[in-house]
Formats: structure tokens, C-alpha cells, sequence
């Protein structure tokens, strides 16, 4: 077996996820600076999330997590692995294209589906309208997620991990063509120029979803030409007894997937009720998914495929000890991220997203938001490796029952809560079903043996990365505190940020090299393999 690099694949994922997450935003403070909160953020927001939620659904929820340990263990066995990625490719686009074609003509009941509460008010019309323009990114962008689980199970990373880039390159431009359109609009038609924006913005915005599922998708299909695996339309849509094995499998994962879904659906109808919370919540939830995607997810996609192959090849010593590194480097990142976004929520909030048409009241919002998010971040991450367990097993039915569970904390905590507290009810309901979530797979994954368990150096150090995280969050409270003056000027409240970030990590790194949390030479050896 040729092993995947765990470390150096992670790095590399990361890495990318992180460049893209900056640019998401980038992307994301140019939207809030000129459409704040207002009814075409809101719009699009949703408009947008309608088919990153079916492509969580068919891609990257349900379809991948039977598909990559399929075709990893095709891989190490040499049992015609492309031949069945050929199949499984037309397969999905012939789904897709019907399921894009009914999308779009269902489009109201998808938005009523998805925010009723924008029922009656102009929120609908333009969601609507935006959402027809991109829902066809859910045909491009889930092709372009199969092609890269093809990429990732063979140990390339690189390209799979660089799309997410040209997606917000994308949207930046939009953002720039849209304003531009937009003044000029305001003066051939008479009308304010903030109204011109927002609708120019969202119209710009929207053709560019499309634009961008093309562009991700022809990047990771270079990728995997250049690699060997040349997937086209050159043969009809089939029913093998691969792609039936697959489906068997996927169902459980579809239905978990959709399990998920319908706990964004609660969240998104809840806030919808409340003017503003949609944005909030977005814009929340950017701040939170960085950290959650460079170190969760990127161990995620690497762990897959690596434990897949090693399950087929009998390795059980090196699933203990990989899943064990895993864990171990993951917490050592999320954790010091997690109390930052605890610690100075509103400092990171108004310094990333106050300006234009975004008031310190927004800011205010967002960072509750935040810090709240920031209790559940290290359950979420924990998932993304827990998860691996079962889907490498081909086991896609317990993550669903558990999934089903955390549904309904979810559910019941959102909609039972949001009369006394409002619009943070799903934030709240958000982080505490993950940590339900997390507390069932850790304990289903007993079962699994050796291979499951984290090892004593991974005991030895978790309780020192924590020690070293208090001991930043400590410092960064009082630095923020102590830097108030120059976080309360505009123009200087950006380079008060770069201070307590790097304060921050000067602080944790240095902290837990002493304590012996870890050791900062396996960071820059991971970095050189990568």
C-alpha cells in the first residue's frame, strides 16, 4: 500500500482552505459594506444557500462518504476504479440535470421552504430571482466534488482544495461589476443609489454562482486528466452493480445528509422571522467556519481516503495512530480558536464587517452570534474526524440515527427557545446539538477496537493544548481590553486585530512548546512535506 500522508495532506488542504476562507472574506465584508443586512443580502443569502444545501446533500454529505472509500479501496486493490468513477460521473449529471430543471421551476416553494418569512415583503420576489440564476451550481459544483473525492483518494489534494479560491475570486469581481452597473443604474433610472446596488449586486452576484461551479469544476477535471482519470460523457447513464452497491450505501448517508439540511432549514426559518438575523447569522457563521474549515474539514478529507485504504489493507496499528495525530493536531488548532472567538467576539465582528451600510448594532449582533458558535467549534471539528470511522467501514446507517437525534435537539431548541430569546435560538440550538452529535459518534465508535482508540500521547497532551489555550485567551482578553482606544478609531481598528492575533498566537505556541503541548518542529516538517 502506498500510504497517504496524513500530515503533509492535511497542511495542504488546509492551507488552501484557508486562502479561500480569506477571500470568502474578503468577499463576504464587501457584501455587508454595501448591502449591510438589507433585504438583497438577505435575498441572496438565501438565494445562494439553496444549492450549497442540496450540494451538501448529494455531494459532499451523501454521495462522497460512500463514494471516496469505494474507490480508494478499488485503488489499492486494482479492481477498476476508473472505470467506475466514468460511471458514477454521468450518473450524477444525468440525476442532476433533472433535479436542476424541476429546481428552478419550483424555485417559490424552495424560498417558502427555505425562509417563509420572507413571505409577503420584497425578500421573495428577489430570492426568487436569484435563486433560479444560481440554483445550476448545484449540477456543476457536486460533479466538481466527486472529481475531486477521485483526487483526494489517489493523494492529491492540492487542486480539490483550490476551487473553493476561484469561487470567491469570482464573487469579488461580482461584487465590483455589480456596484459599478449599480451607479450607473441609479442615474439612467432615476432611482436612489443604495437601492440601484443592492439590486445590481444581487442580480451580478447571482449569475456569478453558476459562473463559478464551471470554473471549480474544470480546474479539479484538469486535475484528474493530468492525474490519469479522464471523466466524460463518452458513455449513457447505467445502472452497474457497482453504482446499485452505491447507492445501498449512500441512502443511509443521503438521509443523514438530509437530516443535517433540515437543521440549516430550521435556523434560516427561525431567523427569517427577524429583520436582519439572516445576514447576522451568515456573516456569524463565516467567522466560525474558517477555523472549521481549515483544520476540521481538511483532516476530514484527508482521513477518509487514508483510513479506507488501510481498513482494506488490514493496518489496524496505522488507522490507531493516524486517527490518534488527527485529533491531536485538529484540537491544537481549534481549541486556542475557539476561545478567541469567545474572548473578543465584537472585536473581530466590527473591526471584519462594520463599515458602510453595517452599524455597530449589526456588529453587536453578529458577535453574539459568534461567541456562541465558538462553544460548539470543537465539536464540530471532532465530528469531521469521528465520522471518517464510520464511513471507511462502509457503516453509513449509525451516523445516520445519530444524526436523527441531533435533529431534534436542534429542532426543539431553535423553535422552543427563539419566543423567549429571539433570533440567537439557532446559534444556540446549533452548538449544542453538535456537541450532541459528537458525544454519539464518540460513543458508537467503542465498538470499532484498537483502531478507533486515541493513544497516550494524545491523553499526555490534550490537557496541556488546554492549559495553553487559557493561558492565551487570558492575555488576548486584556490586550483587547488595553487596545480599546485604538479599536474605537476606523482607520486603526484593523491593525488593533493583527496586534491581538499576533499576540495570540506568540502566546499559545509559545506556551505550549514550553509545557509540552507540542512540539513546533512537527508543524514546519508537516509544512515542508506539504
Amino acid at each position: 500500500m502506498k500510504p497517504i500522508r496524513l500530515m503533509s495532506g492535511f497542511f495542504t488542504v488546509g492551507i488552501w482552505t484557508f486562502l479561500s476562507r480569506i477571500m470568502g472574506f474578503i468577499r463576504d465584508m464587501m457584501i455587508a459594506a454595501y448591502l449591510g443586512s438589507g433585504p438583497a443580502a438577505e435575498a441572496f443569502l438565501v438565494a445562494f444557500s439553496l444549492p450549497n444545501m442540496f450540494r451538501r446533500f448529494f455531494a459532499e454529505g451523501a454521495f462522497n462518504m460512500a463514494f471516496v472509500p469505494m474507490f480508494a479501496k478499488k485503488l489499492e486493490s486494482g479492481e477498476g476504479a476508473e472505470e467506475f468513477a466514468q460511471d458514477a460521473f454521468v450518473g450524477m449529471a444525468f440525476i442532476l440535470t433533472i433535479f436542476t430543471v424541476i429546481g428552478i421551476v419550483a424555485m417559490p416553494g424552495l424560498v417558502l421552504l427555505m425562509a417563509s418569512g420572507f413571505a409577503g415583503d420584497s425578500r421573495f420576489d428577489l430570492a426568487v430571482e436569484y435563486g433560479r440564476l444560481a440554483f445550476p451550481y448545484i449540477l456543476f459544483i457536486s460533479l466538481a466534488a466527486l472529481v475531486s473525492g477521485v483526487l483526494n483518494a489517489t493523494g492529491r489534494f492540492m487542486a480539490a482544495a483550490a476551487a473553493p479560491v476561484v469561487l470567491n475570486i469570482i464573487f469579488i469581481i461580482a461584487v465590483l461589476i455589480g456596484a459599478a452597473l449599480g451607479r450607473d443604474g441609479s442615474d439612467a433610472l432615476g432611482i436612489g443609489i443604495d437601492k440601484a446596488l443592492g439590486i445590481q449586486i444581487g442580480d451580478t452576484l447571482a449569475l456569478a454562482v453558476p459562473l463559478a461551479g464551471i470554473a471549480q469544476l474544470a480546474l479539479v477535471w484538469w486535475a484528474a486528466k493530468r492525474a490519469g482519470f479522464t471523466l466524460g460523457f463518452s458513455r449513457r447513464p447505467r445502472m452497474t452493480p457497482e453504482l446499485k452497491r452505491l447507492a445501498i450505501i449512500a441512502a443511509p448517508a443521503a438521509l443523514a445528509g438530509g437530516v443535517m439540511q433540515i437543521n440549516l432549514l430550521v435556523g434560516r426559518q427561525v431567523a427569517s422571522f427577524y429583520e436582519g438575523a439572516v445576514a447576522w447569522l451568515n456573516y456569524a457563521d463565516r467567522l466560525y467556519q474558517l477555523p472549521l474549515g481549515v483544520v476540521g474539514i481538511a483532516v476530514g478529507v484527508v482521513l477518509l481516503p487514508d483510513l479506507s485504504r488501510r481498513l482494506k489493507a488490514g493496518d489496524e496499528q496505522g488507522s490507531h495512530t493516524q486517527i490518534s495525530r488527527a485529533a491531536e493536531v485538529s484540537l491544537a488548532l481549534t481549541i486556542p480558536s475557539a476561545v478567541a472567538l469567545m474572548v473578543i467576539p465584537f472585536t473581530l465582528a466590527s473591526v471584519l464587517f462594520q463599515r458602510g451600510a453595517t452599524t455597530v448594532d449589526d456588529a453587536a449582533a453578529i458577535a453574539t452570534a459568534v461567541a456562541i458558535y465558538g462553544l460548539g467549534l470543537p465539536a464540530f471539528v471532532l465530528q469531521k474526524i469521528l465520522q471518517p470511522l464510520y464511513y471507511a467501514r462502509e457503516d453509513t446507517k449509525r451516523p445516520f440515527y445519530f444524526a436523527v437525534v441531533a435533529m431534534v435537539v436542534n429542532v426543539v431548541l431553535a423553535v422552543g427557545l427563539s419566543p423567549f430569546i429571539g433570533w440567537i435560538a439557532p446559534a444556540i440550538a446549533t452548538t449544542l446539538a453538535g456537541w450532541a452529535m459528537f458525544g454519539l459518534l464518540a460513543f458508537g465508535a467503542r465498538g470499532f477496537g484498537f483502531a478507533a482508540k486515541f493513544d497516550a500521547r494524545f491523553h499526555k497532551r490534550i490537557w496541556r493544548i488546554l492549559a495553553a489555550s487559557a493561558v492565551m485567551g487570558v492575555s488576548v482578553w486584556f490586550a483587547n481590553v488595553a487596545l480599546q482606544p485604538l479599536l474605537a478609531q476606523s482607520w486603526w481598528r484593523g491593525i488593533g486585530l493583527v496586534i491581538l492575533i499576533v499576540l495570540g498566537n506568540a502566546v499559545y505556541f509559545g506556551t505550549g512548546q514550553l509545557i509540552g503541548a507540542f512540539k513546533l518542529r512537527e508543524f514546519k516538517g508537516a509544512l515542508k512535506r506539504g
